[in-house]
């Protein structure tokens, strides 16, 4: 079956480029102007990838990527008008897999979007399998959606940047991590700048993990080295 993919575009000559650029490629396109219509058919049809106008009139962009992404492991790439930095780093955190700017070219369109339904397709099949659960402390961590789940059957949603530190954190448990060593195994490392977010971003995940940051016990600070994870992380089995 071919990946069905949506486009949310108010341009239509923007719409009618996008269309044609995926149907050539093996995609089944399906295309809304609005915010509304794009809400209607995800509701009723399964999809693989969203292509996301950021400009688009009515409800904000950003909105509609976090609604999404707090419901489903649906492909999200946001498309701009304009290159900033400021929109791009918060459409990622807010659940975005990737920011194109306009105008796109049509061969990176393919590219990234033969990446992600690729990705996307694959989540869809092994879910079941429940190889995207893992078990630390008293956590589960849903890597599909992103969430993190108490013995109390409580869940929480991480942002993109939280399940990424999370991770490198399950990867090293035991071991002793710098900020340096951090940045460099966070995926898109233009999202941490400088070694105070790293702090704020570990401070968060230490609220959502209920991790007293005045006595720690899953994310410790080593003074002058960086931070210890401390929990051993297991796969479903």
């Amino acid at each position: 079956m071919m990946p069905r993919v949506l486009v949310v575009e108010d341009d239509r000559l923007i719409r009618e480029q996008l269309e044609a650029c995926l149907t050539q490629d093996g995609y089944e396109v399906h295309c809304v102007e609005s915010a509304e219509q794009a809400e209607a058919y995800l509701s009723q049809v399964p999809v693989a990838l969203v292509l996301l106008d950021m400009q688009l009139p009515g409800p904000c962009s950003l909105h509609l990527t976090r609604q999404w992404r707090g419901r489903s492991e649906v492909g999200i790439i946001l498309i701009s008008e304009c290159n900033d930095d400021g929109e791009r780093i918060a459409g990622l955190e807010g659940g975005a897999d990737d920011y194109l700017v306009k105008p796109l070219n049509p061969r990176e369109l393919v590219f990234r979007a033969r990446n992600l339904t690729r990705r996307v397709c694959h989540l869809q099949t092994t879910v079941q399998t429940g190889a995207h659960l893992r078990y630390f402390a008293d956590w589960t961590l849903d890597t599909h959606r992103r969430r993190l789940k108490a013995c109390d059957g409580s869940e929480t949603l991480l942002s993109h940047g939280e399940f990424q530190l999370l991770n490198v954190f399950m990867r090293n448990s035991g071991h002793t991590l710098s900020r340096d060593q951090l940045m460099d195994q966070l995926r898109n490392r233009e999202w941490m700048p400088n070694d105070r977010s790293i702090d704020v971003l570990v401070g968060r995940l230490r609220r959502k993990l209920h991790d007293n940051p005045a006595e720690p016990e899953l994310i410790i600070t080593i003074h002058g080295a960086g931070y210890l994870f401390t929990a051993n992380a297991s796969m479903a089995a």
